[in-house]
């Protein structure tokens, strides 16, 4: 059991070093088309499209890790981003050191 929580708490912190959460990611698209589509905004370095081991298919979302901030605000200049008919949902992922988070003990 511990061992299964602590590589929980490690998939956790690194979502935490993506840029960029896609939601209503459709069904029939594939993590290497996901970052086809988004390099055209710059440099991809990582795509995580997370699949459900039960079902075999991916959970609808993603994180996407771009090489600069720049990178970042060309995607998110764009109104609509749409794949396969499907308007995709994005929220940037914010970023805090360690010395800016709460303190969840107060």
């Amino acid at each position: 059991m511990a061992a299964t929580s602590a590589a929980r708490a490690v998939g956790r912190r690194s979502r935490q070093l993506f840029d960029i959460f896609v939601a209503e990611v459709p069904w029939t698209v594939s993590s290497k088309e996901l970052k086809e589509y988004f390099s055209q905004f710059g440099s991809v370095q990582r795509c995580q499209l997370p699949f459900d081991r039960d079902t075999g298919f991916h959970r609808r979302y993603c994180w996407i890790k771009f090489s600069t901030p720049e990178d970042v605000q060309n995607v998110l200049q764009k109104d609509s981003h749409i794949l396969e008919g499907s308007k995709l949902a994005l929220k940037q992922q914010t970023r805090r050191r360690r010395s800016q988070r709460r303190n969840p003990r107060e």
